[in-house]
């Protein structure tokens, strides 16, 4: 069956020429007597049902959320609250009636979320696109589905150790657990698949802590794909939850909920859900996107499903790789020199397949694969993507993080690692502090910036969030705060990790630095303020905020004169004759030319002179020449009009 273009914008109710750019874009004819067939028609009607639907929404969502959904700043949503008589913090909820009338104003349609489909539809879903993927992926002999990776983080005792030590002991046999803690810091685990009965593999990386997570992004290697964040059930949000959340935000991880020790006298479940939704996680049962699990690590209860959990939330992601790639790429996640064995380096795959005898550049070092051993500690002859394995033949040990790559041989190997080592050395001595209140404002210039960013550390949890809170409150519509991470305790070398990787400044209060820390500042180039008094604090951060304002100028007028005559030099310049009218003119000054109540040219007064000498202003009463670079068409009784411009000081109050 066919249709005219005229008759399907009649169908949709839509112009022919708005429904001719969506037919350019795909391009499909678009003239009004064009004829489309069935296949295109449907086509367009989808793309443009799925342009104009409303935005999804859960029922509750965060006005810091709702401006990230709808693409408004949060303070403009504020004053839109403000106007319908709520009065909201970024982080607090607004339920769907309340985000729509928000949304309105903007001209922004929403859809509150309704009946939510069963974990099980979804697993069942996902699984079907699974298979069509990795059967199109096969057929092109490029993309294959790979095994997620898993980091578990928390607060300390809420049960991290405990939950690894269930899945190693589960689903790993007992003779290969001694293999993991003696060999490697990451292992895999294998998991049936309920809807297809296969088996499917996933890969726990056993890192020290939520530092590594900065650590890799510092460095570039974004290894996890998903992070399990435990919470207790009989202690809730505690300081290293709040620490783990915003790690695994910043690296844009997808976060799923484990509610551990549900067995244990005084579990609350639900208050560990309504204290993570105050941290921007809302459970999926209270109509928010984030996947909780009650488990008891201890006791094994629901473990399989925290796992199908993670498999669901991995195929929704559509995680692939290339197995058969030229060059294969991985990430250092730890790396040892070990007596008998060289340097040891645990590294997870991510594209391509590793084999032995294949030459490898990570970082500043270099070798060959000459023994490769998996997590169970046994020999291997290759490695495909999210492997993670241990490799013996660097020359020396790489740094976590470092991007390990495939060459073609020894020689190439060596050259790339001399050639980076000798490029970090120069530009550690070429290195200018990276961060500073005072050079912010030529980046800010320049495009890169548009916010303060700030690692924030306090002595206590009550006088973090007092100070995080004034911090916040410092709005204005050309630069902000941003703070990218905060905690409690004394500033650490990791804090410096996190200031560099997001270019930070550290502000501490009531605290103090930890040994290294300066020097480990000093290397990365990143600028530490310590303060006791928070007025002196907020006054030194107000202050410089002020500093990287646009500059605003006041205009002062000088006075004016009237054309009379021009006369032209050898060189080519236009003399013009004047006679001052009023106030006075001087040299260097803004001009502004007006005919009437026209305004013909504005530029600068380039040279002024009484008969033939130079002069740099000329009082009311007098005859000058002035020259104004740009300009040359005058007529008589033209004006001239001289002023200069006052930077005015800004402040942010």
């Amino acid at each position: 069956m066919q249709i005219t273009v005229k008759d399907l914008a009649k169908e949709l109710k839509i112009s022919i020429k708005e429904l001719g750019s969506y037919l350019k874009d795909l391009g499909l004819p678009g003239k009004g007597s064009d004829i489309l067939s069935s296949e295109d028609a449907q086509a367009v009607k989808e793309i443009i049902e799925k342009a104009n639907a409303p935005i999804q929404i859960p029922q509750t969502i965060s006005v810091r959320d709702l401006a990230e959904k709808i693409a408004v700043s949060a303070n403009e949503i504020q004053k839109t609250l403000v106007n319908l008589g709520i009065l909201a913090t970024l982080n607090q909820s607004l339920n769907g009636d309340i985000a729509k009338k928000v949304a309105e104003k903007f001209n922004i349609k929403l859809e509150v979320k309704q009946d939510k489909e069963s974990r099980e539809e979804k697993l069942r879903k996902a699984k079907e696109q699974e298979k069509a993927a990795q059967k199109q992926g096969k057929t092109a002999g490029k993309l294959l589905s790979r095994p997620p990776v898993v980091t578990v983080m928390g607060h300390v005792d809420h049960g991290k150790t405990t939950l690894l030590d269930a899945y190693r002991h589960t689903h790993v046999t007992e003779s290969e657990f001694g293999g993991i803690t003696q060999h490697i810091g990451a292992y895999q685990v294998e998991l049936e698949d309920k809807s297809t009965g296969e088996k499917r593999k996933i890969t726990f990386l056993d890192t020290p802590g939520h530092a590594a997570f900065t650590q890799m992004r510092a460095r570039g290697a974004s290894v996890t794909d998903i992070a399990i964040l435990v919470v207790a059930a009989d202690d809730a949000v505690m300081p290293q939850t709040i620490e783990a959340i915003q790690h695994a935000k910043a690296a844009k991880v997808p976060i799923i909920v484990a509610i551990n020790k549900i067995d244990k006298e005084g579990a609350n479940p639900e208050k560990c859900k309504q204290q993570l939704m105050d941290h921007g996680l809302m459970c999926e049962e209270w109509g928010g996107d984030t996947i909780c699990v009650e488990i008891s690590a201890k006791k094994k209860i629901n473990l399989d499903e925290l796992l199908e959990m993670v498999l669901l939330v991995a195929d929704m992601a559509e995680l692939k790789a290339e197995v058969s790639a030229s060059k294969v790429q991985g990430a250092v996640i730890e790396a040892h020199m070990e007596q008998g064995r060289g340097v040891v380096a645990t590294v997870l795959i991510q594209k391509g397949t590793l084999k032995i005898g294949t030459s490898v550049v990570a970082g500043e070092t270099h070798g060959k694969v000459r023994a490769m051993f998996d997590y169970k500690g046994e020999n291997i002859q290759k490695a495909g993507p999210s492997t993670p394995v241990e490799i013996i033949g660097l020359n020396a040990a790489p740094s976590a993080g470092d991007i390990i790559v495939s060459v073609k041989n020894d020689k190439e190997a060596k050259q790339i690692a001399e050639k980076r080592a000798k490029k970090a050395k120069d530009e550690k001595l070429a290195a200018k502090t990276a961060v500073t209140l005072e050079d912010l404002y030529a980046q800010i210039q320049a495009g890169n910036v548009k916010k303060l960013p700030v690692v924030l550390k306090a002595d206590v949890q009550g006088t973090l969030e007092a100070v995080k809170q004034s911090l916040e409150q410092i709005e204005h519509e050309e630069v902000k705060v941003d703070i990218i991470f905060s905690g409690i305790g004394n500033i650490t070398e990791n804090d410096v990790m996190f200031a560099t990787t997001g270019g930070a400044i550290i502000i501490g209060f009531n605290v103090s630095q930890e040994p290294g820390v300066s020097q480990k500042a000093d290397m990365e180039n990143v600028e530490i303020r310590n303060y006791n008094v928070i007025y002196e604090l907020m006054k030194d951060v107000k202050g410089a905020m002020a500093g990287l304002l646009e500059p605003v100028f006041e205009e002062i007028y000088n006075g004016s004169a009237e054309f009379k005559k021009s006369f032209r030099l050898p060189n080519g310049s236009i003399i013009a004759g004047c006679y001052v009218t009023d106030g006075k003119v001087v040299r260097n000054d803004n001009v502004r030319i007006k005919r009437g109540d026209e305004i013909l040219f504005e530029g600068k007064l380039d040279s002024l002179r009484h008969v033939k000498d130079e002069k740099s202003e000329i009082m009311q009463g007098y005859e000058c020449g002035m020259i104004i670079k740009g300009f040359g068409n005058y007529e008589e009784g033209d004006i001239i009009e001289s002023y200069s411009q006052k930077q005015i000081a800004r402040a942010i109050n």
